[in-house]
């Protein structure tokens, strides 16, 4: 497992709480580089490198990976060591399709709930996502996606929709996500879909906002659809 680029190498992480214990800061660490693409699908951990890299002994390393393994990021094989974990074809199809499903429930009740000041954080964040497309930012609108699509499910469903939403973004990371915002004519057609989504909560259309949204995650990137042909 490659080192990362993150700048976190020594003392720990900045997840917005300490914490608790050594294995804890591990697999803060290690979850974040996964779902940030930094160490990809069939990557083996080496656990060496790992309690090396992070200033620790191997006994929180192994505390962690056995932690993601059971958030479904890693793999054990007796005798090969852990590796990072990746969805086969009708494992990421049906979590698209539950994705659609929910997160267009939670757009209809945004589009029923959202206020004002909601409203216009919203558009910030959709708003910055535009300035970076000109400046190929893939990254930063990667980000920034997950973030709007996780303040819609906060706003829409903040009983229970909004958590679930967080939980399975949490233990199914989409890595593709990330290289998708890669493609240009991808990022026109999300951003598209983003702004018009942000027309239909200001005009409190429920029906649009849950097309919307279910469409958008539903749809394709260009990659997929060339992988098709």
């Amino acid at each position: 497992m490659s080192a990362s680029g993150s700048g976190e190498s020594a003392g720990f992480p900045q997840t917005g709480r300490p914490p608790t214990s050594k294995a804890e800061y591990v697999h803060e660490t290690l979850r974040r580089e996964i779902v940030n693409g930094v160490h990809p699908p069939g990557a083996s951990v080496n656990q060496e490198e790992v309690a090396t890299r992070l200033g620790v002994s191997i006994t929180p390393v192994r505390e962690a990976l056995r932690r993601l393994e059971s958030d479904g990021l890693v793999t054990y094989r007796a005798h090969h060591g852990a590796t990072v974990s990746g969805l086969g074809v009708e494992a990421a199809e049906e979590l698209r399709m539950l994705r659609a499903a929910v997160e267009g429930l939670t757009a209809r009740l945004a589009a029923q709930r959202i206020t004002e000041a909601e409203l216009a954080e919203l558009t910030l964040v959709h708003e910055r996502m535009v300035a970076d497309s000109r400046t190929g930012d893939s990254q930063a609108m990667a980000q920034d996606s997950r973030l709007f699509h996780q303040m819609v499910a906060d706003i829409g469903g903040p009983a229970f929709l909004g958590a679930h939403v967080r939980a399975v973004r949490r233990n199914n990371p989409i890595l593709e996500t990330v290289s998708r915002w890669k493609d240009p004519d991808n990022v026109r057609a999300y951003l598209d879909a983003h702004g018009r989504m942000l027309r239909a909560f200001a005009q409190g259309d429920a029906d649009e906002a849950e097309r919307l949204m279910a469409d958008h995650i539903r749809a394709p990137g260009r990659d997929e659809v060339e992988a098709e042909r």
